[in-house]
């Protein structure tokens, strides 16, 4: 891979990949990435961590996080790129975030229990030191407990938007996370519009409300995305004067079919896209 290639979306162990954030960035060198944004749920954990590791590198490290909020109904993830991790109302707000998923996933245990499995906050815990707990952590318990035959059973059967042991949790709206991110010195990104299968007229009318508020950029290149979604949302990006993001959303083995830097296989972000977001800091 070219050492022009870079990777705005990622995750580490601090959240729910499988990879810490120093292995993290030794992978990043291993294939090639010029510059890479750790964009942990809800921490900014893992940034002092990674920092060092990607300095001896030779790599760019974007300090990130990614923001689970609510839209009428829909759940929508808006990235922070260029943040003060140390920023201290960006910290509070962090702090309660977490406080708030402890309280679910305790419930979803519970619930899970209640269902025959074999799984106990304090095992749940154990297995995962140091980080924020995220629905694919309980999934990958389960699945290496054999509680479950695959990740995607965890999902489907129990812990999904419509499972049985599905527990919802106070977030915050896209507009909040903008303001939250723009007063950690950081730019705001709307992550992955495609995959929230809004309707154009819906999709766009957050896009616009996002942008009063002080949006940056939109994903327009993602792992997942077809030549059509790119482009749609490229159009978009157009014409509401927002700056295009890209990135894999990597997870290691929490996803293992997107890779680092390549994604699916066609992933390519490029440099420039990073010097453009610069212009707006």
């Amino acid at each position: 891979m070219e050492r022009s290639i870079i990777d705005l979306h990622t995750h580490s162990t601090e959240s729910d990949g499988t990879f810490t954030p120093e292995e993290l960035m030794r992978e990043a060198a291993r294939v090639g990435l010029s510059a890479i944004a750790l964009t942990d749920h809800d921490t900014t954990g893992g940034i002092a961590k990674a920092r060092p590791v990607a300095k001896s590198l030779g790599i760019e490290l974007i300090p990130g996080v990614e923001l689970s909020t609510t839209y009428e109904g829909c759940e929508v993830h808006i990235v922070g790129l260029f943040i003060d991790e140390n920023n201290e109302f960006l910290c509070q707000k962090l702090a309660e975030f977490r406080a708030c998923r402890d309280s679910r996933n305790e419930k979803m245990v519970e619930a899970l229990q209640k269902e025959g499995l074999a799984i106990t906050m304090k095992e749940l815990l154990a297995e995962n030191q140091d980080c924020v707990i995220t629905r694919a952590n309980i999934a990958r318990f389960l699945y290496e407990h054999r509680q479950i035959r695959s990740i995607k059973e965890a999902f489907d059967r129990y812990i999904g938007d419509h499972g049985k042991c599905y527990v919802g949790r106070f977030k915050v709206t896209p507009m909040e996370a903008v303001s939250m991110i723009r007063k950690a010195g950081g730019i705001a990104i709307l992550a992955h519009p495609v995959l929230y299968h809004m309707s154009n007229t819906r999709l766009n009318e957050l896009v616009k409300y996002l942008k009063d508020v002080g949006l940056t950029g939109i994903e327009a290149i993602y792992s997942t995305y077809s030549t059509s979604d790119e482009h749609f949302i490229k159009r978009i990006a157009k014409e509401y004067d927002l700056c295009i993001s890209g990135g894999s959303d990597f997870h290691g083995e929490n996803k293992p079919t997107i890779q680092l830097g390549t994604g699916c296989g066609h992933l390519y972000v490029p440099y420039s896209v990073l010097e453009e977001l610069k212009l707006h800091l």
